[in-house]
């Protein structure tokens, strides 16, 4: 009786011992699961930000980075401002995207606003980079490379239809133009070389594409 009952006894810790494994083994794939679901409705929840981050970058190191590799770190109105651009424009969203984030850096440069540059390029090149003009202006900005020999050198010898060297020239020039002339309105008629005008036409040009645009991003936010 006694060598029974040890064998009956064998068997039900061995029993046991497989239910502990199998209500173990039950365990670990239900928590892993979980790991898994949870890390998939951060990932969604992050990416669907206004710019598409990555879920695992916070937005002061996305920040940071791209100031380290001197890139303006989009935020959401000039995201928005790319999304305007893009569609009426016609025109890629990673070139506009690029296009607004060198006004956004350069207007931080020269304390400009930056969509007012962004302006002036859409009047003086509808935002083409290899436009020319008969009087010698090019790029985006419709710099004469001739009248603005001084700052030619912090273009580093790079093509003045480079984009990024347009703008920062043609930034550079603005905020010149706008020193000089005292105000805004004077300083877009120097940039014009239409000092003369009276009328102040490519003035009041260059601020009515600006308001323009700037009601067109508030709209998309009022959307958003």
């Amino acid at each position: 009786m006694t060598a029974i009952s040890l064998a009956a006894d064998c068997r039900a810790a061995r029993s046991d011992e497989r239910f502990d494994l199998r209500v173990n083994s039950i365990l670990c794939i239900v928590l892993a699961a979980l790991v898994v679901a949870v890390f998939v409705i951060v990932s969604l929840t992050a990416s669907s930000g206004p710019f598409g981050a990555h879920p695992l970058i916070s937005p002061p190191a996305r920040k940071a980075t791209a100031t380290a590799r001197g890139v303006q770190a989009p935020t959401y109105a000039s995201e928005a401002l790319t999304s305007v651009i893009a569609r009426e424009y016609r025109i890629s969203r990673a070139v506009t995207r690029d296009l607004v984030g060198a006004a956004y850096r350069e207007g931080e440069r020269h304390a400009l606003d930056p969509l007012l540059i962004v302006a002036v390029m859409a009047v003086e090149s509808g935002f083409n980079p290899i436009a020319r003009s008969d009087a010698g202006a090019v790029g985006l900005m419709q710099v004469i490379p001739r009248l603005h020999a001084d700052k030619l050198p912090a273009a580093g010898g790079a093509s003045v239809f480079d984009p990024h060297v347009n703008i920062r020239l043609g930034a550079s020039v603005l905020k010149d133009c706008i020193r000089r002339g005292g105000t805004e309105i004077a300083g877009l008629q120097r940039y014009n070389g239409a000092r003369g005008d009276a009328t102040n036409a490519y003035a009041r040009k260059v601020l009515g594409e600006k308001q323009r645009l700037q009601d067109a991003v508030r709209r998309m936010r009022r959307l958003a």
